[in-house]
């Protein structure tokens, strides 16, 4: 199964991704069940029903992704029943260096926060 096309084998047996990919499936690149992009994707398309392409799908969710963003900048962005996502200011603070222990300076930035909503909470 492992034989080069001059009928050698192998010292080191290809990668389990490869193995696999031949055989059709998948490999489980997933280790704690999170939800990608492609599977958002796929969800939307479901529940918008069987006659929704892929690309309508990934159009409508790239909007909504799109419309949190450009609302982001203005302030924060309320979906009621889901949470609240809020743009927040970090100042500027002195860290450590993990690898020599050396202080060092770390900048201000801006990153955003989500608030999970009481309903969306109550359904977890």
């Amino acid at each position: 199964m492992f034989e080069k096309q001059n009928g050698q084998r192998h010292k080191n047996p290809p990668h389990r991704s490869f193995i696999l990919a031949r055989a059709a499936i998948k490999p489980t690149t997933n280790p704690f069940n999170l939800m990608n992009k492609a599977q958002l994707i796929e969800a939307v398309q479901i529940n918008l029903g069987g006659e929704t392409s892929k690309r309508a799908a990934a159009d409508a969710l790239d909007a909504v992704l799109d419309a949190i963003a450009k609302g982001l900048k203005k302030g924060p962005v309320q979906l009621i029943g889901f949470g609240t996502f809020k743009p927040v200011a970090r100042k500027a603070r002195t860290g450590r260096n993990p690898k020599t222990g050396a202080a060092m300076k770390i900048k201000a930035s801006k990153t955003v926060r989500f608030v999970t909503s009481a309903a969306l909470k109550k359904s977890l």
